[in-house]
């Protein structure tokens, strides 16, 4: 599990230490990794192909729209990855996850629920 990790380090371009604490929402294009505290909304730049990584220590107040989330602290909100969620032993979410590819660790939690989401499937508009 996991295995993406190492690729997804290698492309951080911002890094939030565990004594950071930010109040508004984040907008952000390439790789984010979390260690402190955000209380808002975290979103990838649409087409940048956006990877969000929370240590244990990170936390989100708020929700998560981007491509890829590798978890292993904890969100109180929605988590939307419009390609893949890696939920870490330690990880937490309190609100849904939406997914099109998702690996779960066992220990991880989430409270809400698991909504799988796949673009080349047409949606139903209801009868």
């Amino acid at each position: 599990m996991f295995n993406r990790r190492d690729k997804a380090r290698n492309e951080i371009s911002t890094l939030v230490g565990s004594g950071t604490r930010i109040v508004g929402d984040v907008d952000f294009a390439g790789g984010l990794h979390l260690d402190g505290q955000v209380y808002g909304n975290i979103r990838g730049v649409e087409g940048a192909e956006a990877i969000l990584t929370v240590g244990p220590e990170g936390v989100v107040e708020g929700s998560v729209e981007v491509d890829q989330v590798l978890l292993d602290g904890t969100v109180r909100g929605d988590v939307v990855a419009s390609d893949r969620v890696e939920l870490g032993a330690a990880s937490r979410v309190i609100g849904n996850v939406v997914y099109r590819v998702i690996e779960m660790a066992s220990g991880a939690e989430v409270n809400g629920s698991l909504i799988h989401h796949d673009p080349a499937q047409p949606q139903d508009e209801g009868d």
